[in-house]
């Protein structure tokens, strides 16, 4: 049987795009082998690809004048790849600290290039987002890097930073959960294993007047001018989950598109949030204005009860609940792919387990 997933990347994919990769798995396009079993650069793995990222600049509404790459080394690899394709040696860039993701980046960008921290969320213990119109850019700042989405501490922007600099967004845990702007951003990256499909591919979205200005120590696979140059195949992509990346794709054009992914999401979020709030045994930590709909951490109020509420969820077939084991407590994913009725599920379980140890 299926169990509710709530597991925060690799996360839950649908079950009908796993449902027809399972279909087509030794057979793929009547070509009696699967895709994983073809070459990369044949003309039926091409137009997998460039359907791929034709549906997601149509799901997106990418404008002209940006490029698509889809690429490898997580977002992590990103960490190093924007300020070395964004900056020259010296360089100024600014950060802004919501959470571990954000610190991560910002720690990484420091080895290429000199960071200004604008905002640090330290002072909330990482529950807030610096408030909409506070965000003062460095003078000479090359960009101004955020984290969209802290899929640990459940922390989100709700709203675009306005700057007169190029705006770089990790979106890892946000993109395709509601429509965006893209053209408000110079560049934004996306680990594919929340909403986009399963783990191994990175898909960057860049504004073609930052491409190709990379330093020459760029290592060609982080250069986003020789992967444009090579249709993101400089090397040998991960094929079977580019595949997959494209079937889920299918599946959330075929399923309302962004806005649907936006209500769908909003709904799953209020009812969890609702629950949460609703009691006084279970508590969010997060500043109910920078809440994410997709990460919802939680804490039960008697600590000593948290192995026994995940040993019964287990068993009630709900599953990865743990919180990271950096701010502990427990944690629901909620992407696109898990339904309202997992979501009620998980609020019935909280309702039991506290009618019974509360």
């Amino acid at each position: 049987m299926r169990v509710h997933n709530f597991a925060a990347g690799p996360a839950a994919l649908p079950l009908e795009v796993l449902e027809r990769a399972q279909a087509e798995l030794t057979d793929f396009n009547g070509l009696g082998m699967s895709v994983m079993e073809i070459s990369h650069r044949s003309k039926d793995f091409v137009r997998v690809a460039s359907e791929s990222e034709a549906l997601l600049r149509d799901l997106l509404g990418v404008p002209d004048g940006y490029t698509v790459l889809f690429l490898q080394g997580g977002a992590t690899g990103q960490f190093a790849a924007i300020p070395l394709n964004l900056t020259a040696p010296g360089a100024r860039v600014d950060y802004v600290n919501t959470g571990s993701w954000s610190k991560k980046a910002l720690t990484e960008a420091r080895k290429y290039a000199e960071v200004t921290v604008i905002a640090d969320e330290a002072d909330s213990n990482y529950s807030t987002v610096p408030a909409e119109g506070t965000l003062q850019v460095s003078d000479g700042a090359a960009y101004l890097h955020y984290t969209a989405n802290e899929t640990i501490g459940g922390v989100e922007f709700g709203y675009v930073p306005e700057v007169d600099v190029p705006l770089v967004a990790d979106f890892s845990s946000t993109i395709m959960s509601r429509p965006i702007d893209v053209s408000r951003f110079g560049l934004i990256y996306a680990g594919a294993q929340k909403n986009l499909g399963p783990s191994g591919l990175t898909v960057v979205i860049v504004r073609d007047d930052l491409v190709g200005h990379a330093r020459p120590e760029t290592p060609s696979v982080l250069d986003y001018a020789a992967m444009a140059g090579a249709d993101s195949m400089l090397n040998t992509p991960p094929t079977f989950g580019w595949y997959l990346l494209g079937l889920n794709l299918e599946w959330i054009r075929d399923n309302g598109g962004l806005p649907g992914m936006a209500e769908r999401n909003e709904r799953k979020a209020s009812t969890l949030y609702g629950a949460i709030d609703g009691s006084d045994f279970y508590s969010n930590p997060v500043d109910p204005a920078a809440r994410s709909w997709m990460n919802v951490p939680f804490l039960l109020a008697d600590p000593a009860l948290e192995q026994e509420f995940l040993t019964q969820a287990e068993a009630a077939h709900l599953t990865n609940l743990t919180g990271h084991r950096s701010v502990g407590g427990m944690r629901a994913s909620i992407y696109n792919a898990t339904s309202q009725e997992s979501v009620q599920a998980l609020v019935d379980f909280l309702k039991e387990f506290e009618r019974t140890h509360g």
